[in-house]
């Protein structure tokens, strides 16, 4: 009698980590959408401040509309991930219900779950990388901004009309 008392313990404490898993990756890919909108929401608003200063009739609109490219190009990548790390968080949540539906059991459901978890883990991981692209890219962009500031400083410097 203790034997199966012990066997069931541990049939169930084995559940109980099982079911542990996909919660951690799905709290972490709620993290990972966290971030993303916020990169999302600072490119729309550096896409409304560029966007104001070209209808107001700045200067350097060439620069602007680059910069505003650049800007459309960040916000797919942002959206890739965003889509990316979705899907992941999807696959969990239906690996953590196959396994609640007795996915240990049968072995059709074991390949399900296995499935659906490497699936999250692979878009999970797949977003990651999209998201290190975008970084990037705003890495990049910002050194653009300061080299063109750099210019234009530089420019106004040597202009004796500005001295």
């Amino acid at each position: 009698m203790l034997d199966a008392d012990q066997s069931s313990v541990a049939n169930v404490t084995r559940v109980i980590q099982l079911a542990l898993t996909p919660v951690f990756l799905l709290t972490a890919v709620a993290a990972l959408l966290n971030v993303f909108s916020t990169r999302l929401g600072r490119v729309a608003d550096r896409v409304d401040l560029l966007s104001g200063d070209l209808k107001h009739g700045a200067a350097d609109t060439e620069f602007l509309s680059a910069q505003l490219d650049f800007l459309r190009r960040r916000s797919l990548i942002l959206d890739v991930a965003v889509v990316l790390a979705t899907v992941g968080g999807a696959a969990t949540c239906a690996a953590a219900l196959v396994l609640f539906f007795g996915a240990l059991r049968d072995a059709e459901f074991r390949a399900l779950l296995f499935g659906l978890f490497g699936g999250a883990i692979v878009f999970t991981i797949t977003a990651l990388v999209t998201f290190a692209i975008e970084m990037i890219m705003a890495g990049l962009g910002l050194r653009g901004v300061m080299r063109h500031h750099q210019k234009t400083a530089d420019q106004n410097k040597s202009d004796p009309k500005t001295c």
